[in-house]
């Protein structure tokens, strides 16, 4: 393959449902669709972790959260294991970033970047410590309300920030872009968008608005599954226990919309950049996002869950060496960037635990098995999910095991774990994860890691007096705590 300069562009809290590209019936993104028609998509791209900042770090280092021990939103990476941006920068190859990273950020770390661009880190370097209180006596966060009472027409520091993010990195595509011809290098645009606060810009949401929105599958009470981990979650972020009536719902849906077709026109401003500079002959695209978001189903807001709307991520590879118009359902993962990121400038490879998508793209479909893993807030127990071509597994360490056979149940309505028909499924996922990792350990491992870090950072006393955080703010704005 030849080396080629790399532009990934990457979102936050993408739904992989919520893409026209993917069949959804409104969703307004011409720029995304576009990029999907001129490469190949991943239908079942997954988060290594449905939360930011562990998401990141493995997106980083090409490893599975248990594997590099960045558990939770309050321990960011900071450079301690090597990046797919170090192994580029010490080959000589221009690595920058524009945009959210959601590192540590404290001062000499170096996270691997050729140079930081209006980075956005976790607040403090200390980032969300009562998250770290994982057990029944977790607080209620108070946030929740304030992000879902933010849901309507305007702009916010977000949208603000993503506006400025699009604009620089047209800036370095047309002005620092041309420097660098010796080696191939790689632009990461990293956005908020469409990341709570529902907030979008009146043009984007008066587009759902103002029609009839459906209601979420499996919202109303009744319909709603239960889980001892949902239970959990939901006290603990207890987004729609403030949402009082339908039209609060379709609001929050029309913010949410509305945001992802606003991140959608910024994709549309950089690409148009990468063409009218000529880059585009000699430069490969990536989207992807660092995890999905509930968007009302089953009741549920936010992250932090395995099912589709949250641990699936959209992934769209374009470029020389990539078949156009191509969808592919071999399950992918954000630890797939690491070695896509070194295939596409042609750099030394280097282990990790993912594959390159150029790889995947040109094969025949392939029945992989993929990892995602959660110990952080809302969690009292570690919680694990492995997915392959039709199967989801998702297991605990108390709680009962929940499988969802996706071939015949795409919207994973029904479990079927209880019915003995899928014993033999249960058997060889539950085999498949004891080849990964043992849960028991690992659990104990996150919440070692995250008793240390709470201590270290002035304990329980100092996390509470400090606050409840609903979102980072941007570069250049302060804190509103909660």
């Amino acid at each position: 393959m030849k080396p080629q300069n790399l532009l990934i562009i990457f979102s936050d809290e993408h739904n992989p449902k919520v893409l026209g590209a993917g069949g959804h019936p409104f969703i307004s993104t011409p720029n995304l669709d576009a990029l999907a028609a001129s490469g190949t998509r991943f239908t079942q791209g997954t988060t290594p972790c449905p939360i930011c900042v562990p998401a990141r770090a493995s997106l980083a280092t090409g490893r599975y959260v248990n594997e590099i021990g960045y558990w939770d939103n309050a321990d960011a990476y900071e450079g301690r294991v090597p990046s797919w941006h170090h192994l580029l920068r010490d080959q000589g190859h221009r690595v920058v970033s524009i945009g959210k990273l959601h590192f540590r950020g404290h001062p000499g770390d170096d996270h691997g970047f050729s140079e930081e661009i209006i980075p956005m880190h976790i607040v403090d370097g200390l980032g969300d410590l009562i998250s770290l209180r994982r057990g029944p006596d977790a607080p209620v966060r108070g946030g929740a309300k304030k992000m879902i009472g933010q849901a309507g027409p305007g702009e916010s520091d977000y949208t603000r920030y993503d506006r400025n993010i699009a604009a620089q990195a047209q800036i370095w595509l047309r002005e620092e872009a041309p420097k660098y011809q010796d080696k191939p290098w790689v632009l990461f645009v990293s956005m908020v968008a469409p990341h709570f606060p529902l907030t979008a810009p009146p043009e984007h949401f008066y587009r759902y608005a103002n029609r009839q929105l459906p209601m979420p599958k499996q919202y109303a009470k009744a319909e709603r599954p239960q889980h001892p981990h949902l239970a959990d979650y939901s006290s603990t972020m207890n987004y729609d226990s403030h949402m009082k009536c339908e039209a609060d719902v379709r609001r929050a849906l029309a913010g949410y919309f509305g945001l992802v077709s606003f991140m959608d026109e910024q994709v549309g401003k950089v690409m148009a950049a990468l063409k009218e500079t000529g880059l585009i002959e000699n430069t490969r695209v990536l989207y992807t996002t660092d995890h999905g978001d509930n968007n009302g189903a089953r009741g549920l807001w936010g992250k932090s869950t395995m099912y589709e709307e949250s641990v699936g991520v959209p992934m769209i590879l374009a470029g020389s060496d990539v078949p156009a118009g191509k969808v592919v359902t071999t399950p992918t993962n954000l630890v797939d960037v690491f070695a896509t990121a070194l295939d596409a400038v042609g750099a030394a490879p280097a282990p990790s635990s993912g594959l390159s998508l150029f790889d995947i793209a040109n094969a025949p479909d392939q029945d992989r098995i993929v990892l995602s893993e959660y110990h952080a807030a809302g969690s009292h127990e570690a919680i694990f999910m492995l997915q392959d071509a039709r199967y989801k597994y998702v297991r605990c360490i108390s709680y009962p095991t929940q499988l969802f056979d996706r071939l015949n149940d795409p919207e994973e309505l029904r479990d079927v774990a209880a019915d003995p028909a899928y014993a033999p499924v249960i058997k060889r996922m539950e085999e498949a994860l004891r080849t990964r990792l043992d849960p028991a350990e690992v659990d104990l491992r996150a919440k070692q890691r995250q008793a240390e870090v709470l201590a270290a950072a002035g304990g329980w006393d100092f996390a509470w007096k400090r606050g409840d955080l609903p979102f980072s703010p941007p570069p250049g704005v302060a804190a509103s705590w909660s």
